[in-house]
């Protein structure tokens, strides 16, 4: 038996999984809030990124991202609850769906490039370019790569109804 499948079975013995199984209302609302969260971060790293990889050069790097970080990552932590609501009403829908597992794995690796940015200093270098000024190449690589990664997440959801037979 893998965590997966431990978590999920521990989580549908709780009051919280019953309960949002049985709402009628609970999971349409996380979806709705969900959707807006997603919104939230890929709207506002989305437009870091795309300055990052070049376009909008017209725009200070800096102040832009101090302004539009806090919000990606309250986006980020609103899909992390509402994700987990949706997952508790129906864990073994989920656990064992190759959509939601890459899913997971593109979070998963989105993850690891902002760490990448943080921890390589590249975002440093980049927050303080002024307007005009041009993103180095790793930024341009990041950039580019967490685009791609946040567009496969929000490909992978959408697919989740249509792949592995769960729903």
């Amino acid at each position: 038996m893998t965590y997966i499948d431990l978590f999920s079975k521990w989580l549908a013995t709780t009051a919280f999984s019953g309960a949002v199984a049985e709402s009628r209302w609970i999971v349409p609302a996380s979806q709705v809030v969900h959707f807006f969260g997603l919104a939230l971060l890929f709207g506002m790293v989305g437009m870091l990124d795309l300055r990052m990889i070049g376009l909008g050069k017209g725009i200070a790097i800096g102040e832009f991202s101090r302004r539009m970080v806090p919000w990606a990552a309250a986006g980020f932590l609103i899909n992390v609850i509402t994700g987990f609501i949706m997952f508790a009403g129906a864990p073994f829908m989920f656990a064992h769906n190759r959509a939601f597992g890459f899913k997971m794995l593109f979070i998963a690796v989105a993850g690891l490039n902002v760490l990448v940015f943080y921890i390589t200093g590249i975002a440093r270098k980049v927050e303080a370019l002024g307007s005009g000024d041009d993103t180095p190449w790793s930024a341009k690589l990041i950039g580019g790569l967490s685009i791609f990664l946040w567009v496969g997440v929000m490909f992978w959801g959408r697919m989740l109804p249509f792949l592995g037979n769960s729903f």
